[in-house]
C-alpha cells in the first residue's frame, strides 16, 4: 500500500499525535508499505487526514489539498478522516465546525474515542469506525516492582505539552495546596512534567521540563501513582504512557478518560473528591498494580487495527467510489464550505 498521512513528523517532546504518527509510519514501513507524508505521488492508495488546520505545524496536508488531488491527481484514493480534536477540549469555537467541514471529503471516518462520535464534528451518514489510541510498550515498559511496599512518601506524577488549562490546571494546584498540609506532605509528592498552565502555582510540586521516549518513561517509572484532570479529553496519550509503566491513574470522568481509564485506577467527577481518591489508590495500591497487568492500549494493538482497516477499505474501493459524494457539491471548495 502507498499511505500519505497528513503529518510533519516532530523530534523532542511533542504532543500525541506526533506519537501516533510515528507509530504508524513504524508499523507501515515493518509490514513493506510505503509511508508519504505529501500528495506528490499520482498512485495513493489511501490517504489518511490527520490535521484540518492550515498553518498548523504539524500537518502536511488539508482537506482542500485533498479534494485538489481527488479531482486533478488521482480519483482512486480512498480517504480516511482521523478525528482527534473537538471545541471542548478547550473551550474553542470553530475547532468542531472546521472538522466537519473537512469531513466533507473523506470516505471513512475514525474516532479515536467513543464519545467524540456523539458530537457534530461529521457526516454522520458515512461509515465510522473507533480506534483506540497505543503507547510504544517497548518504551513504556511497566517497572518491576510495587514500589509502594518500600515505605516513604508516594510519589504522584503527570505530564502535558500542552499549558491550556483545560489539562486539569484545577485538579493540579488542589493536589499542590493539599501539601501545604502536614498530613499530606509527609505521605505524598507532587511532579509536574511539561509545560505549566499559567494559572497554576504549583509551589509545593516538583516540575520538570517536557520529556519524551525513555527519559519521559523512567521518570514516570520512579512515581507510583498517575493524575490526569483533563476536561474533555478527546483520547490523549499521556495517561497510556503512565498506564503501561505501571502506574494506576487518577482521572478525571471527562471526555475520552473513563473509556480508557476504567479498570486501571479510579476517577472523579469533582476536584473535592481528590483526597478520597487518593487515599483509596493508597490503600488497595496493589490491587490497582495488579491489574495493569492487563492494560491493552498499545501500539502495535493501534496499528494493527489501522492496517486492518486500510486493507479492508482499499478492497471495497470499487465500491466505496461509487458512493463517493464529492463531486456532488464540488463548488462548496470555491465557497469556503471545506478546509482550504
Amino acid at each position: 500500500m502507498n499511505i500519505a498521512i497528513g503529518y510533519h513528523l516532530q523530534s523532542g517532546p511533542w504532543g500525541g499525535g506526533n506519537q501516533f504518527a510515528k507509530s504508524l509510519v513504524t508499523a507501515l514501513e515493518t509490514k513493506g508499505h510505503t509511508a508519504n507524508f505529501d500528495l506528490s505521488r499520482t498512485d495513493l492508495d489511501l490517504i489518511l487526514l490527520t490535521e484540518t488546520r492550515g498553518r498548523s505545524p504539524s500537518g502536511s496536508f488539508n482537506a482542500g489539498d485533498i479534494l485538489r488531488y481527488l479531482n486533478f491527481k488521482n480519483p482512486n484514493a480512498i480517504v480516511v478522516h482521523r478525528i482527534n480534536e473537538c471545541d471542548e477540549r478547550k473551550g474553542t469555537s470553530t475547532m468542531n465546525q472546521l472538522l466537519k467541514r473537512a469531513n466533507y471529503t473523506a470516505d471513512h471516518t475514525v474516532f479515536i474515542a467513543s464519545w467524540l462520535k456523539e458530537l457534530n464534528l461529521w457526516e454522520k451518514a458515512r461509515s465510522h469506525s473507533v480506534i483506540l489510541n497505543g503507547g510504544n510498550s517497548k518504551i513504556f515498559r511497566k517497572k518491576e516492582n510495587n514500589t509502594i511496599n518500600r515505605g516513604g512518601r508516594m510519589g504522584l506524577v503527570t505530564h502535558h505539552w500542552g499549558n491550556d488549562k483545560h489539562k486539569g490546571a484545577d485538579v493540579y494546584q488542589f493536589i499542590n495546596d493539599l501539601l501545604d498540609s502536614p498530613e499530606y506532605k509527609d505521605q505524598f509528592k507532587f511532579t509536574y512534567i511539561g509545560n505549566v498552565p499559567i494559572s497554576c502555582n504549583l509551589n509545593n510540586s516538583t516540575i520538570k521540563a517536557p520529556m519524551h521516549g525513555e527519559e519521559l518513561a523512567n521518570e514516570l517509572r520512579s512515581h507510583d501513582i498517575y493524575v490526569t484532570g483533563s476536561i474533555n479529553e478527546p483520547a490523549g496519550m499521556h495517561h497510556i504512557e503512565a498506564a503501561l509503566c505501571g502506574l494506576p491513574i487518577i482521572y478525571r470522568k471527562s471526555g475520552a478518560l473513563p473509556e480508557y481509564c476504567d479498570g486501571f485506577g479510579l476517577g472523579f467527577e469533582r476536584v473535592n473528591e481528590l483526597q478520597s481518591v487518593i487515599n483509596q489508590i493508597r490503600l488497595n495500591y496493589g490491587v490497582f498494580f495488579e491489574a495493569l497487568e492487563r492494560y491493552p492500549y498499545t501500539a502495535d494493538r493501534m496499528c494493527d487495527e489501522y492496517l486492518e482497516l486500510f486493507n479492508e477499505l482499499i478492497s471495497q474501493r470499487a465500491n466505496i467510489l461509487k458512493k463517493r459524494r464529492l463531486w456532488r457539491s464540488p463548488w462548496k471548495v470555491f465557497r469556503n464550505q471545506i478546509a482550504i
